[in-house]
């Protein structure tokens, strides 16, 4: 069995901050390993690993609402496949949700730029009268 560690090595060893690690506490991305009965948290290596991989998948653009929906599969399967597929759909719905963004863009920047014609010509028209 891994040794126990306090917030202040977990801190150090993952390169968070303990609020940080409180704030993944409370979203359940974090669990101590044990509670000591004054209230001290202890935590093992999973804990410094799940903080690893909150930070990698943070680095791929996930939210921390899609982290949590993902990170349990990376430790129930040691594979990880269970979890990267799900990062992958994640990852997909996001391409779609930008190639629609980027569509609805390039429509209004055909507008704009069909307005700008428009009002050159409009003030041209009216240079001429």
């Amino acid at each position: 069995m891994s040794s126990l560690m306090q917030i202040g090595e977990l801190s150090e060893r993952a390169g968070v901050s303990h609020r940080t690690i409180h704030y993944y506490e409370r979203l359940g991305l974090v669990k101590p390993a044990e509670r000591e009965g004054a209230g001290y948290r202890y935590y093992d290596d999973i804990a410094v690993k799940r903080l690893e991989k909150i930070a990698a998948l943070k680095r791929l653009g996930l939210s921390l609402d899609e982290i949590a929906a993902v990170i349990d599969l990376y430790f129930e399967d040691g594979t990880g496949i269970k979890g990267k597929e799900k990062v992958l759909e994640i990852l997909q719905a996001q391409l779609a949700k930008a190639d629609a963004q980027l569509q609805e863009l390039t429509g209004f920047k055909r507008d704009v730029e069909a307005n700008i014609a428009r009002m050159h010509s409009l003030i041209a028209e009216a240079k001429q009268k």
